[in-house]
């Protein structure tokens, strides 16, 4: 017991007395101080005292499916300070390839009687994929928020970047410099987003032919190899479904003796971290990361604070960064 009184006094930087306070139901700690050493006992892995196990802790997991692509430490960035802002502490939940799985983690975080969870390109976004998991949270009654388009009838809301938008901006910006080829790399077939910018594709162009739609793992692996199959059947515009994807396809092309953006241009999407530090620097849709962040907590502190949140998708408006990956079409 006083070794747990003295580790948490540390995590939350209060004296061992004032856990011991709050640990024991007495008065004297302001409201903030109270919640923090309930947080932290959470974090840490003690169990609540008896008398404080009914009420849900202040933790919010954020589950998430990889970092590697930087677009996912930026959303946890944003969202995490913003939780910090309100008083909750994030939990984050990465996935690893045969390790703990999307349902693992929510069955812990159940465990942990957490106050809501965030999802960011998760399983919620793959119609193929196993969706029990959200039904158990959604019978719990536990807020819930998800980025990015989601399969249908899941009953959540959530925050999305404009698919649509996106590759309207990106195939204009190819076609205006004289791209008739354009291809497009995208994730699998059940992806929702990647659904949504082929819809979007050919509503803007009328047709694009199959052949000119390669489907990739969300890496830079993935897009060299979906980008090797386009550049042999003539496609010299690119527009990707994520950064890693786009700086695949700039590898492909120069493993092919191709220059970019003299043969090949390419269009990735995030604006993720360092994409101007390329070489060379990434054109890409800019995903609106802070705004988007912001108003995922909004939505999921309203939940927790009882109030009625409607199943939505706020669509939020993307923007189209002109960098030096693009250049005007070769001449036949």
């Amino acid at each position: 017991m006083t070794r747990r009184l003295a580790v948490v006094a540390k995590k939350v930087g209060v004296s061992e007395a004032t856990v011991s306070r709050v640990l024991n139901g007495k008065p004297g700690v302001s409201a903030a101080t109270r919640q923090a050493v309930l947080s932290a006992l959470d974090v840490l892995g003690y169990e609540r005292p008896t008398q404080l196990r009914g009420e849900r802790a202040r933790l919010v997991g954020l589950v998430l499916p990889e970092l590697q692509n930087p677009i996912f430490p930026a959303f946890a960035e944003v969202i995490g300070g913003a939780l910090a802002q309100l008083g909750l502490t994030p939990v984050l939940c990465t996935q690893t390839r045969g390790g703990v799985s999307e349902a693992d983690y929510v069955d812990l975080l159940l465990q942990q009687q957490v106050s809501g969870v965030v999802f960011a390109g998760g399983l919620y976004a793959q119609a193929d994929a196993p969706h029990d998991h959200y039904r158990r949270l959604a019978e719990r009654n536990i807020p819930v928020v998800l980025v990015n388009a989601a399969i249908e009838h899941l009953g959540f809301p959530a925050v999305s970047c404009d698919d649509a938008v996106a590759v309207e901006q990106a195939w204009r910006h190819l076609a205006s410099l004289g791209h008739e080829r354009i291809g497009l790399v995208l994730g699998p077939g059940d992806h929702m987003p990647s659904a949504r910018k082929l819809a979007a594709a050919r509503a803007v162009a009328g047709e694009v032919p199959e052949e000119h739609v390669a489907r990739a793992m969300f890496s830079i692996e993935g897009g060299h190899a979906a980008a090797s199959r386009l550049i042999e059947r003539g496609v010299t515009g690119f527009i990707c479904a994520s950064d890693p994807l786009a700086l695949g396809v700039v590898r492909a092309a120069r493993r092919k003796g191709l220059d970019v953006p003299g043969q090949i241009s390419v269009v990735g999407y995030d604006d993720s971290a360092l994409m101007n530090c390329t070489e060379p620097p990434l054109t890409t849709v800019r995903q609106p990361i802070e705004a988007m962040g912001k108003a995922v907590v909004e939505l999921l502190n309203a939940q927790i604070s009882g109030s009625a949140v409607a199943a939505e998708e706020l669509l939020f408006e993307p923007e189209l960064v002109v960098r030096g990956s693009t250049a005007q079409a070769p001449r036949s």
